[in-house]
């Protein structure tokens, strides 16, 4: 899922000076994150994978995906400026590292039967990140933004209440994602140069982790036709998304991009309860319509700045 608060100080196209929504724009931020719910699907095809095994091929596959777009594009110099800075580079580290952990978290939910915990980790990071924002930046909190963190850690109280633990990976879905969105702000690079920089990190460990997996006879790729194909399909699903989403938000507001986003955890639970057998018990059932409230809370003041620009 990608960050709604970056603003990259190198973009890759003009962003329009009115910040008019667009029907390119809305369209790929739709397929986008449309396409993003459909992730579970091939995550779950994939669950007898590892997830650090996964992962990685995630890695592999997206570099030349994103690094041919990057060509196509033009912007490989940008590209080459960011791997000279080596304050851009630690910074770039850093994000791989936690998109990395973030991959992981979801992959292991999906695999074993937690994707209502990824939607729920997803549908809760933008109030995460509202509570970032306020602790580390001194960003000031309206009062409607405090009552929808609040009913969202209600919800979250509620759960782990019920089943008398932590929802692990719900939390940990969002507290990678959201730390790394909070660096993302500070890496001053276009989307798609930054998603292949955060890649090329990855690469060569991502490689290593492959390769001795193929030494010790218990990696999957090259072993099937299906489960090579469908690694090798791992940097499409992977990247293809993140990109289209890139393009797509400078071509949309940003208050549209805030409704727009909640489509892909809103698929991932129909997905999760229709098609991978979840269940909904009693904390789930008191504390996804608190979570979904204190969006719709969290949602008013951009319906309203929405409606008044129109």
């Amino acid at each position: 899922m990608p960050d709604i608060n970056r603003r990259p100080a190198v973009a890759d196209t003009p962003v329009p000076p009115n910040r008019e929504d667009t029907p390119k724009g809305l369209a790929l931020a739709v397929t986008a994150y449309v396409l993003w719910g459909f992730l579970p699907l091939y995550m779950k095809a994939m669950s007898h994978v590892g997830p650090i095994e996964l992962v990685s091929h995630r890695v592999i596959w997206s570099v030349p995906v994103a690094g041919l777009l990057l060509v196509a594009l033009g912007r490989t110099r940008d590209l080459k400026a960011a791997l000279a800075n080596p304050k851009m580079l630690g910074m770039a580290c850093i994000t791989a590292a936690l998109i990395s952990v973030n991959w992981a978290i979801y992959v292991w939910a999906i695999a074993n039967d937690r994707a209502l915990d990824a939607a729920l980790g997803y549908y809760i990071n933008p109030l995460f990140s509202i509570a970032l924002g306020a602790v580390l930046l001194r960003e000031p909190l309206t009062k409607i933004q405090l009552a929808a963190v609040a009913i969202a850690a209600l919800g979250v109280l509620v759960l782990v209440v019920e089943a008398g633990s932590l929802p692990w990976a719900a939390l940990g879905l969002m507290v990678s994602w959201g730390f790394y969105a909070f660096f993302k702000r500070s890496l001053p690079i276009g989307p798609n140069q930054g998603f292949l920089l955060e890649v090329l990190i990855l690469l060569i460990p991502a490689l290593a982790y492959v390769t001795w997996l193929g030494v010790q006879g218990t990696g999957h790729f090259g072993v099937g036709v299906s489960d090579t194909m469908l690694l090798a399909c791992a940097g499409v699903v992977t990247a293809v998304p993140l990109l289209v989403y890139a393009n797509g938000a400078k071509l949309v507001r940003l208050s549209t991009m805030g409704i727009l986003q909640y489509i892909a955890p809103t698929m991932i639970f129909i997905t999760a309860i229709t098609l991978f057998g979840e269940q909904i018990d009693r904390g789930r059932m008191i504390a996804f319509p608190l979570i979904w409230t204190a969006l719709v809370v969290y949602s008013i003041p951009m319906i309203r700045q929405m409606r008044s620009q129109a």
